[in-house]
């Protein structure tokens, strides 16, 4: 989709890796993607509810598909493409704008089917986070020679959406090199690592 502030969207994984690791260089810290864990702790902002807004979504809240509803919220819009960032001016209590809807957003995880051996500390449940890649260039080359690569996490629904997947607690995955107009990112700057 084209247009002013619209977020971008019908990116790769790996893309978005390699655009990490190009902002990491440039600004010098480190930008990732985040974990699901993170990503989920974010779109929640301290709520427990299904959605940071409350218990239903409405498309005055959020860009999804309003032909269908949750719980009790009503029919809305279906717009059928993205809308500007932070267009509905309902940003979360840590500020983030856009968690329900509009577009899918990529996290570093690789999928698993459920969380049992998750990591404890809410980072990327990945073998290669084992520290034996210093940055996500190294991880990325790594990941590329691995026959074995399985689907990466998506969370937050977007706009060709039913409002039950954009819930904070939803998730899905794609192979890592899929593109649609409805796949986009949120990148996180993580803490530098410590040297033993």
């Amino acid at each position: 989709f084209k247009g002013l502030n619209l977020p971008v969207e019908r990116v790769s994984w790996y893309d978005v890796v390699e655009w990490c690791a190009r902002l990491s260089k440039r600004i010098g810290k480190p930008y990732r993607l985040p974990s699901e864990a993170e990503w989920e702790y974010a779109a929640r902002a301290g709520t427990t509810s299904p959605f940071h807004v409350g218990d239903t979504l409405t498309t005055y809240l959020a860009n999804y598909n309003g032909s269908y509803t949750y719980g009790s919220g009503p029919k809305g819009a279906y717009r059928q493409k993205t809308t500007p960032v932070g267009q509905f001016q309902q940003a979360n209590a840590f500020g983030l704008y856009d968690i329900h809807g509009n577009v899918w957003e990529w996290c570093a995880d690789p999928w698993h089917d459920s969380y049992k051996g998750a990591p404890s500390d809410g980072g990327v449940w990945d073998a290669g986070n084992d520290n034996r890649y210093q940055n996500y260039i190294e991880y990325l080359v790594n990941f590329l020679s691995n026959t074995n690569r399985r689907g990466r996490v998506l969370r937050g629904g977007s706009w060709n959406n039913n409002p039950g997947i954009c819930r904070c607690a939803f998730r899905d995955w794609f192979v890592p090199d899929f593109l649609v107009n409805s796949l986009g990112f949120r990148v996180a700057c993580a803490p530098p690592t410590l040297s033993p």
